[in-house]
């Protein structure tokens, strides 16, 4: 099955209201859609994380893979990633995303070919429901959408996905400069749901290492699960596990590093991150091998999800819930999507490959969007028309 023609389309997904975290406000992502298609028709789907991926794809790796077998996927990567400790070395990972999500393509293919779910290729199911959390954050309104400005909103909107949807595996941001803020908001959701919620944060690096140490004895006395990214380095975090026992979680994906610092306990991460499936396969076995924790993050389409899925679904180390953002997304390029947890859990698609189908009509809108508007994750000036307001970051 030879490969025909492979095409990547940056789209924007928009957030119902933008978040606040510590780089300002967020009102969405702008990721690309990979579509490889082969000369007997099928189609496989992919998504790599950032927009500049596609010039990356429909200019370079493209004129690599056409022609080539679409079930050689070790070929793939040696003609589009040769030298990959070189890839490796320079600071712009986009070529690695975008081979990813070609790979990711790949894997679909595959399974659609073979008419089996991805997670039968990669060995079968330890699970089918997969755990993720819902995220919390103050927020600013959105189109229809009332946000939440005050820590006392976000805890009511809480407890409406608990006694809406079940939810007791919560994730929030935690990076708000005022970190009394922030504390607030964890102090009332769970002084609202109790004991028995899970409640984990995200402080994006926000926190000097003075600021994290005086941070760590209520959040621990408040049960927090996990704490993602609470300092600016490695070195800093080392050093905070000496006052705080919670467990840390890092985007940065150095297990080498990891090993030595004796930190982190956790990687979050994705398949494209890792240059593909089979790269995150090795690396999660790694990881259990190390006894570090690892669990997907959010922000995706259905596709890149779908994904999450089968990998959660065939790899029984990932053990702690995944991210998601998939309440505050009300809009997907899938037909399936976009995923909605019930009861903490996500079930994985049963379908051929990733098991998810692309909506030709909600793709163009989002290109549409991008094309117009350009990409997500900006600043937004509030003196100008069609912007939000400021929310209170201190």
């Amino acid at each position: 099955m030879k490969i025909r023609g492979i095409k990547a389309t940056p789209i924007n997904l928009r957030l119902e209201a933008p978040y606040a975290w510590v780089f300002g406000e967020l009102d969405g992502f702008s990721p690309v859609i990979v579509e490889v298609e082969t000369e007997d028709g099928l189609v496989g789907l992919g998504e790599a994380p950032t927009p500049a991926a596609a010039a990356i794809i429909n200019d370079v790796l493209a004129q690599r893979l056409v022609g080539r077998d679409a079930f050689d996927i070790a070929g793939a990567e040696h003609v589009c990633l040769p030298f990959w400790t070189g890839v490796q070395s320079i600071n712009d990972r986009t070529r690695i995303t975008a081979f990813g999500a070609i790979e990711m393509a790949l894997w679909d293919l595959r399974g659609k070919a073979w008419n089996q779910p991805l997670y039968q290729l990669l060995g079968g199911a330890v699970r089918k429901d997969i755990p993720f959390t819902d995220y919390f954050s103050l927020r600013g309104d959105g189109d229809g959408v009332k946000g939440e400005t005050t820590p006392e909103e976000v805890a009511d909107y809480c407890v409406e996905l608990h006694e809406t949807h079940g939810t007791t595996f919560f994730e929030g941001k935690f990076s708000t400069d005022d970190p009394r803020i922030s504390l607030r908001m964890v102090e009332l959701i769970r002084e609202k749901l109790g004991d028995d919620a899970m409640i984990r944060i995200d402080s994006n690096q926000a926190y000097s290492l003075s600021t994290a140490r005086r941070l760590a004895r209520p959040l621990e006395e408040l049960g927090v699960r996990n704490w993602e990214d609470p300092v600016a380095t490695s070195e800093e975090m080392r050093e905070l596990r000496r006052h705080c026992s919670i467990p840390f979680s890092t985007h940065n994906i150095d297990i080498a590093r990891a090993m030595d610092l004796k930190v982190p306990d956790a990687f979050v991460g994705n398949p494209t991150a890792h240059g593909g499936i089979g790269r995150m396969l090795r690396f999660v076995g790694a990881c259990e091998h190390a006894g570090i924790d690892f669990w997907c993050y959010s922000g995706d389409s259905g596709i890149g999800s779908a994904a999450y899925l089968h990998l959660c679904a065939a790899l029984g180390w990932i053990r702690e819930p995944n991210q998601s953002l998939f309440r505050m997304q009300p809009m997907d390029i899938t037909e399936e999507g976009p995923f909605c947890p019930r009861n903490n859990t996500v079930r994985v698609p049963e379908g051929p490959g990733l098991g998810v189908t692309l909506s030709r009509e909600n793709l163009a809108a989002c290109h549409r969007d991008f094309a117009e508007n350009g990409p997500c994750n900006k600043y937004h000036d509030p003196a100008k028309p069609g912007t939000y307001r400021r929310l209170p970051l201190n």
